[in-house]
């Protein structure tokens, strides 16, 4: 992981378990959480007064190129206005995107979809929605995170220290998006999942409890979101695969405290 500036050529957007970034040009608008403002100024008040109420989190608009290329075509993957899907922008910092990287992440659905001609070239344009209502997490407080694993193929149990992901153990729970991207079967199973500890040695790390996927499938396409079950998440992280029959899985991981 580096730090410091960065350009958006090191930006990676992961959507419903595949890799669109190779078919995105830019994303137009904010990514990042707004609050409503309730005003609760009173008569004898000199100014008026608000306090944060409801988050609202906003992924953008995706902007690409136009691509019908069965099961991977940004076309085929993204024409599906209402659907909720696991999303996640990884920033990279001066190269692709790292283990301790900054990302984005939550559950979103297209809220529309548009071809048009853009100075010739076919364009693609997908505004989402905010946290989509009917994910099964809605944990947005804090939709800034920790890439904890990068796009790459794994063979074996991760058995590598992890990230200072925080300076220090928090008390709010977190969750964590996924993305299987291939392995090496369409078939083969695999669990993946976040550890955690409160000193970054290998024997140190323990499942953080919930935040797994359970034994799944493990093929392109596969993505979701899942929440911590206990509150407290230790100042280290790692990422961590239980390999059922498949021999390698493809993934990006991201996690977000709360």
């Amino acid at each position: 992981m580096a730090t410091g500036r960065t350009v958006d050529k090191w930006l990676r957007v992961y959507f419903a378990g595949y890799d669109i970034s190779g078919y995105t040009r830019r994303i137009d608008g904010a990514q990042g959480v707004t609050y409503d403002e309730a005003n609760l100024t009173c008569l004898s008040d000199q100014v008026k007064g608000y306090l944060p109420n409801l988050a609202q989190v906003d992924f953008g608009t995706v902007n690409g190129v136009f691509d019908n290329t069965a099961t991977s075509g940004l076309h085929v993957i993204a024409n599906s206005e209402g659907v909720a899907r696991a999303t996640l922008a990884a920033y990279g910092q001066l190269a692709e995107p790292a283990q301790g990287d900054v990302c984005f992440g939550g559950v979103f659905a297209c809220a529309g979809y548009q071809a048009a001609s853009d100075g010739g070239a076919m364009t693609a344009t997908i505004p989402f929605s905010g946290w989509a209502a009917d994910a099964a997490v809605r944990f947005a407080a804090r939709p800034f995170g920790s890439v904890l694993h990068a796009n790459s193929a794994v063979a074996a149990a991760n058995t590598a220290i992890g990230i200072d992901d925080n300076g220090g153990a928090s008390a709010l729970g977190g969750y964590m998006v996924y993305h299987v991207l291939a392995s090496s079967n369409a078939a083969h199973t695999a669990t993946i999942k976040v550890q955690d500890a409160a000193v970054n040695l290998d024997g140190s790390f323990a499942d953080l409890v919930g935040c797994t996927t359970g034994v799944i499938t493990v093929t392109a396409g596969v993505s979701g979101i899942v929440a911590a079950t206990v509150s407290a998440v230790r100042q280290y992280l790692r990422w961590q695969v239980v390999l059922g029959t498949a021999t390698s899985v493809t993934f990006v991981l991201g996690f977000f405290r709360g």
